[in-house]
C-alpha cells in the first residue's frame, strides 16, 4: 500500500520586494513563533487573574520571556552545534538579516536548550530583582506549563521548514519532505526558468524500496514558448543535478533518468520525472503533539490544585518529562551537524540529560516537601 505522505508546502506565507532596496518575508515558523508568545501572555493573564497577583506583571514577563528565548535559544545553537561562527560570521550571530544586499534572513538556528537555560536565568533576575515577592519555583512552575505550548508551535514551524528532519522509514506515517528540492528546481532570479508549474505525486504502479525509499513522480509543465530541446535540457541539467544533490529528501541514484517530454493539448510540454522520494519519520510532529498533551495536562494539574500547589512540583514534571521525550525523540531524527556523527549521543540528547536529571531532583524536592507539610 502507498501509506507515505509527500509534504510540498511553502514555509513562506507571503514575501515582498520594496523597490529592490530589500525583500521581506514572512514565513510561518516565525507566524508560529510569535502566536506562542501572545496566546501564553493571555493564559498568563488568566493564571494571575485566578491567583490574584498583578496582572500588570504580565507585561514586564513577556518581555523577559520573549528576550531571554530568542537570545538563548539563538546562541545555544551557536555555542552548542556552530561555534565556528563566532570568529567567521560574528554578525550573523545576532542580526536576522544581511546587509548586502539588505534581506531579511531571520536567524537561521535556535536551540531549545539555550533556551531554557537563558529563560531560567531570566526568571530568577526577574523574581529576585524586579518582584522579590514572587518566589522564584512558583514563577517557573507557571512558565513551565507555557513553555509546552510554545515548544509545540516552534515544532510547527520546523515542520513548515522541513528542517529538523526524522530518519528514514518504511510506517504508514513517513513523510516524503519535497519542498526543498521543488524550491531549487523553481529557482528563478532573472526570469529564466522555463517552468511554470511542479506537481508531485505518489507512483503506486511502482514498488516501494527499502529504508522509506518510495516511488513518486514530478510533473514540470513549461512555460509557453519553450521547446522540446529547452525542456529536455532543463530536466538532465537542473532537475537531474537537483535530484541527486538533495539526497537527504529524493534517492536518485540510476544512471539514467528516468523520464519523458510530452506535448499538452495547449502547444505546451510537461515533463514526467519518477524517481524515488525518502519518506522520514515526522519527528516535529512527534514533538509538537507531545508538548501540546503536556501542556494540557500540566494546566489541568495547575487549575486543579492551584491554591495548595507544591512549589517546584509542575516545574519537575516539565522538565522531566519533555526532556525524556526530546532524548527519545532525538533516536528519530537525523544528526544536525556533522560532529554528531562521531558522539555515542547526539548533542539534543546531551543536553537533555542535566535538564531531566534536575527535572527528577526538583520533583522529588516537592514530593518530600508534600509529605512534610500534610
Amino acid at each position: 500500500m502507498i501509506c507515505y505522505i509527500i509534504w510540498n508546502g511553502s514555509p513562506e506565507i507571503f514575501s515582498f520586494s520594496f523597490f529592490s532596496l530589500f525583500d521581506f518575508t514572512l514565513r510561518y515558523y516565525g507566524l508560529f513563533f510569535a502566536l506562542g508568545f501572545l496566546i501564553t501572555q493571555q493564559i498568563l493573564y488568566y493564571i494571575h487573574k485566578k491567583e490574584g497577583k498583578p496582572e500588570k506583571d504580565v507585561d514586564t514577563l513577556t518581555v523577559y520571556m520573549i528576550v531571554a528565548t530568542i537570545i538563548g535559544a539563538r546562541l545555544g545553537h551557536v555555542i552548542f552545534y556552530e561555534p565556528e561562527m563566532l570568529w567567521t560570521n560574528p554578525l550573523g550571530v545576532i542580526l536576522p538579516f544581511q546587509l548586502s544586499p539588505f534581506r531579511m534572513t531571520g536567524f537561521t538556528g535556535l536551540a531549545s536548550h539555550g533556551g531554557v537555560i537563558a529563560i531560567l536565568i531570566a526568571l530568577w533576575i526577574y523574581s529576585r530583582k524586579k518582584f522579590p515577592n514572587q518566589n522564584y519555583l512558583q514563577v517557573l512552575d507557571r512558565i513551565a506549563i507555557l513553555s509546552c505550548l510554545v515548544a509545540g508551535l516552534i515544532r510547527m514551524g520546523n515542520y513548515f521548514n522541513s528542517e529538523i528532519i526524522g530518519k528514514p522509514t518504511d510506517s504508514a506515517f513517513g513523510v516524503v519532505f519535497f519542498n526543498p528540492v521543488a524550491e531549487r528546481i523553481l529557482f528563478d532570479q532573472d526570469g529564466s526558468n522555463p517552468v511554470a508549474k511542479l506537481e508531485i505525486e505518489k507512483d503506486a504502479t511502482r514498488a516501494k524500496g527499502e529504508n522509506g525509499r518510495v516511488p513518486i513522480n514530478l510533473y514540470l509543465f513549461f512555460k509557453p514558448g519553450t521547446t522540446e530541446t529547452q525542456a529536455n535540457e532543463f530536466i538532465l541539467g537542473r532537475v537531474r543535478n537537483q535530484l541527486e544533490f538533495q539526497n537527504e529528501f529524493v534517492d536518485e541514484r540510476s544512471a539514467m533518468l528516468n523520464y519523458q517530454v510530452s506535448l499538452e493539448p495547449s502547444g505546451t510540454y510537461a515533463g514526467k520525472v519518477s524517481t524515488l522520494g525518502i519518506a522520514r519519520h515526522p519527528a516535529q510532529l512527534y514533538e509538537s503533539i507531545s508538548y501540546f498533551i503536556l501542556f494540557v495536562a500540566l494546566f489541568w494539574y495547575w487549575s486543579r490544585h492551584k491554591l495548595n500547589l507544591v512549589d517546584g512540583r509542575i516545574l519537575g514534571v516539565f522538565l522531566t518529562v519533555l526532556f525524556g521525550l526530546r532524548f527519545v525523540f532525538e533516536f528519530l531524527k537525523e544528526n544536525q551537524v556533522e560532529f554528531e556523527d562521531h558522539l555515542s549521543f547526539n548533542m539534543g540528547q546531551i543536553l537533555s540529560i542535566p535538564l531531566f536529571l534536575a527535572g527528577i531532583v526538583i520533583l522529588v524536592r516537592s514530593l518530600r516537601t508534600n509529605r512534610t507539610t500534610s
